[in-house]
């Protein structure tokens, strides 16, 4: 089977079942890196560096020995993009605003982020749940397929790896400005260019959620540098310019507050938006997911093309 046909069968798979219920390899990696972690941890740059090295590479070398199991990379990439995921408590948190239940939408947001809901009101929360929807769509959805349709399996594994364990220890606190710090750096570096594949694509998908692609354009030129993160800037922008919102400013942790740029210059989200938050995420993942595809194949074509033969 054909990988760009195991990418698509694997999206499929996520939008109908959703994430694997039980055995999720993230989940299981995520056990194996903490007991990793107990082992190897000093506020050190150097043991956080072979410590992200040795799970990253343990990622990859496990696709690449199930590489050519028929099937694989489908059943790799429903586990790997979460997507339908993200969509679905997006929206579930919006229907929970809309009808005034905000313990029920409290609840739900540590499944988005790492933001306190216990302090946020409901034009926080919507704001919040906008923010992690436009950048977390990049992250678990165009990156992923992007690395798969790139390397394969191989490619999907080590992204998940290095973004998880992103999520897990590449925090600028007392713990982990150190030990974490190689993995928040090849988290960025991974994530460069499909934050700006995914950049281009919310432009174009602009129109389908009733936005202006112009607008899009000028959040990203104007305001994604301003983000500290180089490349949620980029996705979360640019959504704020297709949904025609205004994100970004005081932002509160669970470590501590940061004061964010703002991103966009429309109105304060409501809890209506995160649904079209979603459907803005379901275009750009369809769409980055044919592109990332028809670049693997031309790659590919292009190849085969110019290599020896001997």
């Amino acid at each position: 089977m054909k990988r760009s046909t195991e990418l698509a069968l694997g999206v499929l798979a996520d939008e109908v079942f959703g994430d694997p219920r039980r055995y999720h390899p993230v989940a299981g990696f995520g056990t194996v890196a903490t007991a990793l972690e107990r082992r190897m941890y000093a506020p050190s740059k150097t043991r956080g560096a072979a410590y992200t090295l040795l799970l990253v590479s343990g990622a990859a070398a496990a696709g690449y020995a199930l590489r050519k199991v028929p099937g694989a990379t489908a059943i790799g990439t429903w586990a790997v993009v979460g997507g339908a995921g993200l969509r679905g408590v997006g929206a579930d948190l919006g229907r929970h605003l809309g009808d005034g239940d905000l313990e029920a939408a409290r609840g739900l947001l540590p499944s988005l982020c790492g933001r306190d809901p216990a302090v946020l009101d409901a034009a926080g929360l919507a704001r919040a749940a906008t923010e992690s929807v436009a950048e977390n769509t990049s992250d678990a959805a165009v990156a992923p397929l992007f690395w798969g349709a790139a390397l394969g399996l191989p490619g999907l594994f080590a992204y998940r790896a290095a973004n998880t364990l992103d999520a897990m220890v590449g925090y600028r606190n007392e713990r982990y400005a150190d030990f974490g710090w190689a993995s928040a750096r090849l988290d960025d570096v991974l994530n460069a260019i499909p934050a700006r594949l995914a950049g281009v694509v919310t432009v174009a998908a602009a129109p389908a959620v009733g936005g202006a692609p112009s607008d899009a354009i000028r959040a990203w030129r104007n305001d994604a540098a301003e983000h500290p993160s180089p490349n949620a800037g980029v996705a979360e922008a640019t959504a704020a310019g297709a949904l025609g919102l205004r994100l970004g400013g005081r932002t509160q942790y669970a470590h501590g507050v940061e004061s964010r740029p703002v991103l966009g210059d429309g109105r304060a989200p409501e809890p209506a938006d995160l649904a079209r938050a979603a459907r803005l995420s379901l275009v750009v993942e369809l769409g980055a997911l044919a592109v990332t595809i028809l670049g693997a194949r031309t790659g590919r074509r292009a190849w085969r093309r110019v290599r020896p033969r001997g």
